[in-house]
């Protein structure tokens, strides 16, 4: 078990650095938005390129940073029994949903995805507008971003199972007992 929570704590360390970083991503799109809005407005230009680098941003933000929020548990989750459960009961749903859903899909969307940006690198294609941007660096962070996520789904399997073997303490039930501390003060 050492041997994985070394593997877990490198998955979360490279995923905290792609999330951190890509972060910045959002202040360039801002950037470029407003820009491209001013220039629009107030000289009558407008370039397809700008725009659809928006979105390249934007993609590349909501799918490099996916796995972080993973690891930061930010996702959203559907609570109709989980929050009912003892703690090992919620680890157990985290630990099936990890293997069922999110370690599947992510490994078929890896799957189909590789070929379309094999494709779009090797055509050259690029945007149907005019003045647009090639096509396969934005699809290129589909097979890389839902890779990060099936990594992340890796570590956080690994440390729920050390969780349930008492191998290292529960984060949830530690900020539990840190709020009842403050809340008693």
């Amino acid at each position: 078990m050492a041997l994985l929570l070394s593997l877990s704590r490198a998955i979360d360390s490279l995923n905290t650095f792609v999330g951190k970083t890509v972060s910045w991503l959002m202040l360039a799109a801002v950037l470029i938005s407003s820009v491209n809005a001013v220039a629009r407005k107030a000289f009558s230009l407008s370039s397809n390129a700008w725009l659809e680098a928006q979105w390249y941003l934007f993609s590349a933000v909501f799918l490099l940073a996916a796995a972080y929020t993973l690891l930061n548990n930010e996702h959203v989750k559907v609570d109709l029994l989980y929050g009912k459960l003892p703690r090992r009961g919620q680890l157990w749903i985290e630990i099936f949903g990890t293997l069922f859903f999110l370690l599947p899909f992510c490994l078929i969307t890896v799957y189909l995805s590789w070929p379309i940006v094999l494709a779009k690198f090797a055509s050259g294609e690029v945007s149907n507008n005019t003045g647009g941007l090639i096509l396969w660096p934005v699809w290129a962070l589909m097979p890389l971003g839902f890779s990060l996520l099936a990594l992340q789904g890796v570590s956080e399997l690994i440390k729920r199972i050390a969780i349930l073997r008492g191998d290292i303490p529960d984060p949830v039930l530690l900020a539990d007992a840190e709020a009842a501390a403050l809340q008693s003060q």
